[in-house]
């Protein structure tokens, strides 16, 4: 092949993605695949051997690539050909070793250059391997430069992987490569997982907690990482009772600047993964930095040791390191380990093959050239190379050879190094124990000459340092009670000793009477000691625990801080251990840790004495219930029963006017529906049919289950009920305009804390009102809740839920939402050392339960009110059952409504309606209405008025008695003319009894269901004798009405 092919193969091996997709690795010329000569003649070979029946032996080549050198390459040639020369002595291999042509001539054998270029890696397959149709590769490499030489092998293997051919390797950097590729290879040489887990077993046999990571930029370093944390995480499904830490992850990119984050870290023991001389640098800077020493331990993967030869003087002694030889004799040790995988990997395929009579084929068949760019059984023979399983019984110190399903050793025994000064006093690397990967392996070691030439290993955490903690008093995070007044000690349930004093009146005061005198010192307890003695025992420190001398949280006046941060500002404290929240002000100033407990700002108000509430009466029925039995219900009743009386016989039968003597309308129907639902015991006036009635029965069931339900539901509202602010949230309008209340709403905060704070940022207004009645505290804030002195108390709302649920008489409650959502943080001042590990442990706390363990012991609990508070029943005042005068008032002013509508209705409406009503139809309505507006119904008014009229003063009688004497004179007069009328011989007709009642019934009741309608006007002439005397007596009678 010329250079110009090999430049067209690489350009396009680099720019097309490297795939298993089976794509074809050819040329075409005019659109015909050319195969080359040799391809088609081993074609035609295959086809005439199978026409035949007969199989000869089969071509089996293998392809070696090793190290480039001109003096080992005879040992490179001595070593496959005692490796096949041990094949062909077993007898176990003779079966299969007769079907194929498998000797020295058959290995394909290609040396190269560690950083060989790609041109030269084509050469190597298109030229030697393809057409020598390689069934495998073995890649043997003990070049540990972990640079250009590692992308040249990873090369390699991708197009390797790309062909499908398998791969067996035994490269030195091969964790340079990339985890669980997808390529058919298989890895003899230690992965870097397992070197990881090597060291990491040796912090499981020093009890080791945590630990830090140090790498360089080189191939491998982010799969190091992560090999580490997935062992971290796996190490619990084996039963391991540690548990294991990585404090910090350093990518060492700039030497000067990149290790000064180790210098704040807690953790004491390093592994480092980097080449040889970035190793030499990065210690030589530790060194400087106070990394290295006796309490600091160096663990060290294969790539910083490479050879045992004289370590750098910048390599610190005691420095642990895993190591496996990489020296030219390993290697080619490996060459026959190599060749025994492929040939028991060959075994296991021809034997399946031949349960169905076939000899397997392994020539590929590829070329660089033409033809397919993919070998099609090459995954087959991956997988029975992979199944391999050799046990050596002890022949060689060599763990039982397998592979785990990504191709990597499964059994590796890697060396424990420790680095020691010999004799010469030269720092060498010397053998101190085996760890071995198989389950009944593990760390093997003896003596160690630890850091700084110590006898005992290091601690692996810290020396004990203190810390000087100022806090504020806030149940239940902190509570303080006085000590023993006999000892000064703080019993187990009272926590520990707290100073109170300040510096200057400690000076010159005895320390062991000052620890009896609650001035000086109390005894603190709480859900923060709970937490800080948890902090102390885990990180190992001691602390001087006192409160701020200023006694407040701190805010900022005249621009300095007060308080808590100003200790912290100021030098006199290290960290704030209290129910500090984090808000951006602080965090200006101060660093805090990750929140230990949520909270934001909350409501407390207070329940007031039990006012029933005005529409109590109301409150047994939802609105859509009411709406429901007074809009449709009854109405639907009314019109129903109304309608049946008009269409039965025995009612109106459907005629427009009411039978005599039925006093039956619409509006007297509704009055009996309403009597019947509230049981009112009034007159009304039953229909007639007997469909009616049977619906009048229906109704008076319905409203007998209706009252049933509404009497027994009113019992359990009209009970004394407590009330309280029912307030949505810190926008409540109540809150944004308390003067619009009468009397003004009063709410408050405690000065200079973050309530303060916030309140002052986001609702100046608010704040401004509320500074006139703030409260030095929330217990005095809650206080004045309760004596009605505030009406709402604006504080952290994990301390209002605790202060709630602890009030004896439980007048407490927290309304609306909680406004400002933080946390408690643990406050350090700016850039603090100290912040990342006691980050680390809150967040382990919230894992393993610790956090909430202690929150549910100081946070649980409900109010208990007092037993010896006994009440006793009081009469009810006058506001708790307002409701009934107020339905009362309500009755009244809608009956005044209507009382107004009657007299519209009579003064302006009658006259109109009287003039359209035609049928008589709205007595079916309302009787009432109909009378008024006939003439009849006219006359029987007046006459009803003459007769219940009683004058009240004499003269009115005098007059009545006047008009009554008149008449009867007229009466007189008319009986006289009467008899002169027969004496001339006009007889008057006779006498109609139903129609001519009596003069004695003038005055009783009439009959409100007959309309008698007549004229007024006078009869005259042939009209007299024609209607006869009954026309002449009625109208005699309608005068006397109207008189």
């Amino acid at each position: 092949m010329n250079s110009h092919v090999h430049l067209v193969l690489l350009l396009f091996l680099v720019c097309v993605p490297l795939t298993q997709s089976g794509g074809q690795f050819s040329r075409r010329n005019q659109g015909v695949v050319q195969h080359s000569p040799r391809q088609h003649q081993q074609h035609q070979q295959h086809q005439q051997e199978e026409e035949t029946g007969v199989l000869e032996k089969r071509r089996l080549s293998i392809g070696i690539v090793l190290p480039y050198s001109n003096f080992k390459r005879r040992k490179y040639e001595n070593a496959i050909k005692m490796a096949i020369a041990t094949f062909k002595r077993d007898p176990s291999l003779h079966e299969v070793l007769k079907r194929y042509h498998f000797s020295f001539r058959e290995i394909i054998m290609s040396t190269l250059h560690a950083s060989s270029s790609p041109t030269k890696i084509l050469e190597t397959l298109c030229d030697n391997f393809l057409p020598n149709n390689v069934s495998a590769i073995l890649y043997l490499f003990n070049s540990e430069t972990y640079g250009r030489s590692t992308a040249s092998v990873q090369y390699f293997f991708q197009l390797a992987g790309y062909l499908g051919i398998p791969v067996i390797a035994w490269n030195a950097d091969n964790s340079g490569l990339e985890r669980r590729t997808t390529s058919p290879q298989l890895q003899l040489a230690p992965s870097i997982e397992q070197q990881a887990a090597a060291m990491l077993s040796i912090l499981q046999r020093y009890s080791w907690p945590k630990f830090a990571v140090v790498t360089s930029l080189i191939a491998g370093h982010n799969d190091f990482i992560q090999a580490l944390r997935e062992l971290i995480l796996d190490l619990p499904n084996k039963g391991s009772g540690q548990e294991f830490t990585i404090t910090n992850t350093v990518r060492v990119g700039n030497v000067e600047s990149d290790l000064l984050q180790l210098v704040s870290s807690e953790a004491r023991i390093l592994f480092l993964y980097c080449t040889r001389s970035e190793a030499a640098s990065i210690l030589a800077k530790a060194a400087k930095l106070g990394l290295t020493g006796t309490n600091y331990l160096w663990i060290v993967t294969q790539s910083v040791i490479q050879t045992l030869s004289e370590a750098p003087q910048e390599f610190p002694v005691g420095m642990l390191g895993v190591h496996f030889n990489t020296t030219d004799e390993a290697m080619i040790e490996e060459i026959t380990t190599a060749m025994t995988v492929f040939v028991w990997g060959l075994t296991g395929h021809v034997n399946d093959e031949a349960t169905r009579g076939v000899t397997p084929s392994l020539s590929p068949a590829l070329s660089c050239d033409t033809g397919d760019a993919r070998w099609r059984g090459g995954e087959k023979f991956y997988r029975f190379l992979k199944n391999v399983s050799i046990d050596y019984r002890g022949e060689l110190p060599t763990p039982k050879l397998e592979f785990n399903t990504d191709g990597t050793r499964r059994a590796v025994k890697l060396k424990i190094m420790n680095l020691r000064p010999d004799v010469s006093r030269k720092l060498t690397w010397e053998e101190i124990g085996v760890w071995r990967s198989s389950k009944d392996g593990g760390l093997e070691v003896k003596d160690i000459v630890w850091p700084g030439y110590s006898h005992v290993p290091p601690n692996g955490i810290p020396e004990k340092f203190h810390l000087k903690i100022t806090f504020m008093e806030e149940p239940p995070f902190i509570n303080m009670d006085p000590p023993h007044p006999v000892t000064g000690k703080c019993t187990a349930n009272k926590g520990v000793p707290c100073r109170i004093a300040s510096d200057e009146m400690m000076q010159g005061v005895n320390v062991s009477w000052a620890m009896r005198n609650s001035s000086y010192f109390r005894c603190c307890s709480g859900f923060c000691i709970d937490l800080l003695v948890k902090f102390s025992q885990d990180l190992g420190f001691s602390y001087d625990f006192f409160r701020v001398e200023d006694g407040i949280w701190g805010a900022i006046v005249n621009g300095k801080w007060t308080g808590l941060p100003g200790a912290i500002i100021n030098g006199k404290a290290d960290m704030i251990m209290t129910s500090i929240k984090i808000n951006s002000q602080r965090e200006e100033v101060l660093d805090f840790t990750v929140p230990f407990l949520d909270t934001g700002i909350a409501i407390v108000v207070a329940k007031r004495t039990g006012i029933i509430s005005p529409t109590a009466f109301l409150e047994p029925f939802d609105t859509a219930s009411w709406m429901l039995v007074a809009l449709v219900a009854i109405q639907v009743a009314a019109v129903s029963i109304f309608l049946f009386e008009w269409l039965s016989p025995s009612g109106f039968n459907m005629k427009m006017q009411p039978p005599n003597s039925h006093r039956f309308s619409l509006f007297r129907t509704l009055w009996m529906v309403w009597a019947i639902l509230f049981q009112a015991a009034v007159n009304v006036d039953c229909p007639r049919g007997y469909t009616a009635r049977f619906m009048g029965n229906v109704w008076a069931m319905f409203a007998l289950i209706f009252l049933a339900i509404y009497t027994a539901n009113l019992a359990a509202f009209m009970i004394t009920r407590e009330e309280f602010y029912d307030l949505s949230g810190i926008e409540d309008k109540r809150l944004q305009n308390p003067t619009t209340m009468k009397p003004a709403f009063k709410f408050a905060t405690t000065l200079h804390g973050n309530t303060d704070v916030l309140m002052k940022k986001s609702f100046p207004v608010m704040h401004a009102y509320m500074r006139q009645f703030n409260q030095s505290s929330p217990i005095e804030g809650i206080k004045a809740v309760k004596k009605g002195k505030l009406d709402a108390f604006l504080y952290d709302a994990t301390v209002m839920e605790y202060l709630v649920g602890q009030d004896d008489e439980c007048k407490l409650l927290t309304v609306g939402s909680w406004y400002a959502l933080t946390g408690y943080g643990v406050a350090f001042a700016r850039k603090s050392k100290y912040l990342e590990m006691f980050n680390e442990q809150i967040m382990k706390y919230r894992e393993n339960g610790d956090l909430e363990r202690i929150a549910r012991f100081w946070f649980t609990g409900a109010c208990k009110p007092n037993k010896q508070h006994k009440s006793s029943s009081k009469p009810l005042a006058l506001e708790q059952f307002m409701s009934t005068f107020l339905l009362l008032g309500c009755g009244i002013l809608l009956a005044l409504l209507l009382l107004g509508l009657e007299h519209l209705y009579f003064k302006y409406i009658r006259q109109y309606m009287a003039r359209s009503e035609k049928g008589n139809c709205c007595s079916l309505l309302s009787m009432s209405m109909g009378k008024s507006l006939s003439f009849r119904g006219a006359v029987l008014e007046a006459q009803d008025v003459l007769r219940t009229h009683r004058c009240q003063d004499p003269l009115c009688d005098t007059h009545l008695w006047k008009v009554k004497h008149e008449l009867d004179m007229a009466r007189l007069r008319i009986h006289h003319l009467e008899k002169q009328l027969v004496t001339h011989g006009l007889r008057p007709p006779k006498k109609e009894t139903s129609t001519a009642p009596a003069p004695a019934d003038y005055m009783k009741p009439r009959d409100m269901t007959r309309n008698h309608i007549s004229t007024n006007e006078p009869i005259r002439g042939p009209l007299l004798a024609a209607r006869g005397w009954r026309y002449r007596k009625r109208e005699v009678a309608e005068i006397e009405t109207v008189l």
